[in-house]
Formats: structure tokens, C-alpha cells, sequence
């Protein structure tokens, strides 16, 4: 029952590989069918385990009602996409958000609820850490703003650089991971070598200080966390 039930989650969480849009697409009406099989085996699964289980005990515990409120929304959805396709209207499959329900809230699915409930525990520690980061990045957008907004730079696609706040602070957001180094930088380089300096600034602030400290904080939250949880 164990691996029949891990073999269906893999296989409904795989659909999104071959769901509109996919990397492997196949007909909207094989994948129906396959998730409406893993479905069914889920709620046999849950009606088997209701048998063998008092009412009061199973109706009590909130797994087998996320479970069952999973399965009612993955069904809604796909009946609502198939009427909508059958008059030529496209629509997005909102219940694969929940289909990672499946996944945590079975019983034989102990040790993945540990670990989520770990994670969970760390996310309020790491508050602080989070909010500190924030703060230094939109501060670090709007002197971005103040510096390079009023000296009518344009990027290489000849668009306005550094205009408007909530890019900037994406922009520098994405410079965190360095993805877009050192492109976001350049326009204001070529009009004066020394703003190189500002980001230069921010990557060491915010790359290699918040981030080294925001990972530090989360792992050992997590490992406190998790000790606990198994009684270490």
C-alpha cells in the first residue's frame, strides 16, 4: 500500500511535465484520465483508511481533511477545464497548487511532515533577518533612484534606466543573485566609472553579508528545529 501510494503521488505531481504548458505536452484528455485514476486510488486509499479508523478520530484529524478537500478541488477544476474546452476556451489548471497535499498529509508520509513542520517552525525566526534584508535593498533602490533617475540613462534597448522605483528595486533584487550582473550596472559605468562603487557597495552588503547570514540563520533554526522534533 506504501509504495502504491507513493507511486500515484509521484504520478499525479508528474502531470505538470505533460499539463498545457508542458515540456512534454500530450492530449488534454490522457492527462484527465490519469489524474482522475491517481484521484481515485487517493480516495480509496482514504475510505480504506476511514474503515479501520473510529469516526470521531478520523473526522478529527485535519490530514484526512486536507486530503479530502484536495481531491474535491482537483475534481471541480477539471470538470470546469473540460466544459471550457469543449467551447474553445482557455483556462488555467488552478488545483495543481494543491496537488503537494497529497504528498504531506498521507500517513506514510511521516518524515515528509516532519521536515515541513520544521521549516514552518524556522519561517518566524527568520523574520527579522528578512525584514533587515528588505529594508537595505529598498534603501539602496531609492539612493538608485536619486542618483541615476534624474541623469536620462538608457539601457542597451534604448529604455528608460533606472525610472521607476519598484524596478529598481527588482532589478537590484535580481543583482542579489548576481543573474543579471553586469548588465544592470553598465549604463550607469559607461556614463561614470565611479558609480561602479554603488554596486559594488550593494553586492557586498547584500550578496555576501545578508545572504551568508540569512542562510546561517536558517540552517541552524531548522536544525534546532529538527533535533527537537526527533528528540535529539
Amino acid at each position: 500500500m506504501r509504495t502504491a501510494t507513493y507511486f500515484f503521488i509521484f504520478l499525479n505531481l508528474s502531470l505538470a511535465v505533460f499539463e498545457e504548458p508542458a515540456v512534454y505536452p500530450l492530449p488534454f484528455l490522457v492527462t484527465s484520465l490519469v489524474e482522475v485514476l491517481c484521484l481515485l486510488v487517493f480516495f480509496s486509499r482514504l475510505t480504506h483508511f476511514a474503515k479501520v479508523t473510529l469516526r470521531n478520530v478520523f473526522w478529527k484529524d485535519t490530514k484526512n481533511i486536507c486530503i479530502m478537500v484536495a481531491i474535491l478541488l482537483s475534481l471541480t477544476d477539471l470538470a470546469i477545464c473540460g466544459v471550457l474546452r469543449i467551447y474553445d476556451v482557455r483556462s488555467i489548471r488552478w488545483s495543481r497548487i494543491v496537488r503537494p497535499i497529497f504528498l504531506i498529509n498521507f500517513a506514510e508520509s511521516r518524515q515528509i511532515r516532519r521536515a515541513f513542520r520544521s521549516i514552518r517552525n524556522t519561517l518566524p525566526e527568520i523574520t527579522y533577518v528578512f525584514l533587515l534584508f528588505m529594508f537595505s535593498l529598498l534603501m539602496f533602490s531609492l539612493m538608485a533612484l536619486k542618483l541615476f533617475g534624474e541623469r536620462n540613462l538608457q539601457t542597451a534597448e534604448g529604455l528608460p534606466y533606472f525610472k521607476n522605483y519598484l524596478e529598481i528595486v527588482f532589478d537590484l533584487y535580481v543583482l542579489v543573485t548576481t543573474a543579471n550582473s553586469p548588465d544592470v550596472m553598465m549604463p550607469a559605468f559607461d556614463f561614470s566609472s565611479w558609480y561602479a562603487l554603488f554596486f559594488i557597495a550593494f553586492v557586498i552588503v547584500n550578496t555576501y553579508i545578508f545572504m551568508s547570514l540569512f542562510l546561517a540563520v536558517v540552517y541552524n533554526n531548522y536544525k534546532k528545529h529538527l533535533k527537537v522534533m526527533f528528540g535529539g
